[in-house]
């Protein structure tokens, strides 16, 4: 069967629209245990964490009343970054573990992601489960066969323990002076007593949650308070991460933003250098210029579709150990299963120190190529092979750059658009193709272009 409520990232949405409501969320824990009861011999035990959302704690009772129901114990972490769940779940040994955020969305949505007992994200067939359940009714187990609930006291101080020790034994931030942007998200608690305790002078931002102001012109989708703050402050660097602590971006002392790509520039070629980079998973959107600089080091690189699950998927295929997008969201396999900003930008920390060179030195291997993006909306489905006058456009366009750049045409996955992005080191060129080429769509299957 398909899935009618997870998408690539679990499920998410309006707060008060279906699916993201009380009683669908209640529904969803109870069929959860359900999945992971029949799978699991013995204690039956699932994580529960969450961002800093006002709605997070209707929906951590919710969940919390579904599990129970089906029989199922409870161990609350309470706001805590996604990676962090997904270390502590295989730390706890865990049949699962649960996150309620939506990430970098505004305060008025909110999601459910789930974690396996290994800390991956549920594959496919565990989803289709638990929509199987969504369709029986909520039967509650007998009294004697409830589960029952319990606060982690120490979830915190674990996961900084954690973070800390993915550097090597005895690394020092000691003479570093940076300013953490936390999002007013699940960090606040968490990220800025990281870079402390390993030494660091931390100036905190965007470290009061109020249930409304998470990624509320803050954190790494919105940095220009960053940026002024780590001019002001004459600090070395910022550090955004975003309302969950899955993705993180970085200013360098001059101001300047450090996108994803880049960072997962400085440490491929850090670990090239140290002998410990057997390859890179990108996806479609990632820079051509992170392409072409890995290219010229030696280091093999591969695209997924956009989406982490997918960065994962392609790491684990090829057995390498880095990986993301250019959002920010990198995975260091070695470290942990899934995104993790913190652990990120330690790796970007540690390539610096044990270099000695700043980040805007670091990144000079890499020249970002101009990308220009035209949405062009769609009146029927959008298959590329259906339509060989947009075939030949794109041909055209890309004889046009003769391997200096790509064209990349991609239907979004939730509005009716196809997505034209052209990308090469003449930003005029750029301009003129992905015009020329959304215009050949728009034409043939378009309604407007904007």
């Amino acid at each position: 069967m398909g899935r009618s409520f997870f998408g690539t990232d679990g499920i998410r949405g309006r707060v008060g629209t279906t699916p993201i409501t009380a009683d669908f969320v209640l529904k969803l824990g109870w069929a959860a245990g359900k999945v992971f009861s029949e799978r699991t011999k013995g204690r039956k035990l699932i994580l529960m964490g969450k961002d800093t959302r006002v709605s997070g704690y209707m929906f951590e009772s919710a969940l919390q009343a579904g599990l129970i129901a089906a029989g199922v114990d409870v161990a609350l972490l309470g706001p805590m970054p996604t990676p962090a769940i997904a270390y502590l779940t295989r730390t706890f040994r865990a049949q699962a573990g649960i996150v309620i955020s939506a990430s970098h969305n505004p305060y008025y949505d909110n999601g459910i992601k789930f974690f396996g007992g290994d800390g991956f994200k549920l594959p496919d067939d565990v989803e289709e489960a638990i929509e199987s359940y969504l369709q029986k009714p909520l039967i509650t187990e007998e009294s004697s066969k409830l589960g029952k609930a319990h606060r982690v006291a120490d979830a915190v101080g674990r996961y900084i323990e954690f973070c800390k020790g993915t550097l090597p034994s005895g690394s020092s931030l000691e003479g570093l002076k940076i300013v953490v942007d936390c999002a007013n998200g699940a960090t606040y608690h968490t990220a800025p007593n990281v870079f402390r305790e390993l030494g660091a002078d931390v100036v905190e931002m965007a470290v009061e949650p109020d249930g409304f102001n998470i990624n509320e012109n803050c954190g790494s989708t919105q940095p220009a308070l960053l940026q002024d703050a780590v001019v002001s402050e004459g600090a070395d660097m910022g550090i955004a991460l975003d309302g969950d602590g899955d993705r993180v971006l970085f200013v360098d002392h001059k101001g300047h933003t450090v996108d994803g790509d880049e960072l997962l520039f400085v440490i491929a070629k850090h670990r090239h250098q140290q002998g410990g980079c057997s390859g890179v998973a990108g996806t479609l959107m990632s820079n051509f210029g992170m392409e072409i600089a890995l290219r010229e080091l030696g280091i093999p690189f591969v695209r997924t579709n956009v989406g982490d699950r997918y960065v994962i998927e392609a790491l684990r295929e090829n057995k390498w150990q880095l990986g993301g997008e250019s959002s920010g969201h990198i995975i260091c396999s070695d470290l942990t299963t899934t995104g993790d900003g913190v652990v990120a930008a330690l790796q970007v920390l540690n390539a610096m120190g044990e270099t000695g060179m700043p980040l805007n030195t670091l990144k000079k291997g890499m020249k970002k190529y101009p990308q220009s993006m035209v949405n062009v909306r769609i009146k029927q489905k959008f298959n590329l092979n259906n339509f060989p006058v947009i075939q030949q456009a794109v041909a055209s366009a890309e004889d046009e750059l003769q391997d200096s750049g790509r064209v990349l045409l991609r239907p979004s996955g939730t509005e009716p658009l196809v997505r034209v992005m052209v990308e090469a080191e003449d930003a005029a060129l750029v301009s003129k193709l992905v015009r020329q080429v959304a215009d050949v769509v728009e034409s043939e299957v378009g309604c407007d272009v904007g």
